[in-house]
């Protein structure tokens, strides 16, 4: 990882962090533990072809990637249908 990654990983931190007011350090470390899951295992990068961190570390890349394509070209199916029934009618 690259210094201007970790910086830009810390600064989306601190944005989302900073939001809130923490009185206890339970309370801070719950919620950077429930930032880093979001950001690692739901939140996807731009980068990464829009997959998550996980995926791609686990070696789940490929699996995600041929099951957004199919997912995608059965959407795209799916409308040519209704433009065609919608043409009929």
């Amino acid at each position: 990882m690259t210094q201007g990654k970790i910086k830009r990983y810390h600064l989306t931190m601190k944005n989302i962090i900073n939001l809130q007011n923490y009185y206890l350090p339970e309370e801070l470390e719950r919620e950077i533990a429930v930032f880093v899951e979001y950001y690692n295992h739901q939140r996807y990068h731009e980068s990464l072809d829009n997959l998550t961190p996980a995926d791609v570390y686990f070696g789940r890349a490929q699996e995600a990637l041929t099951r957004r394509q199919e997912i995608k070209q059965r959407t795209l199916e799916q409308m040519r249908l209704l433009h065609r029934q919608a043409a009929t009618v």
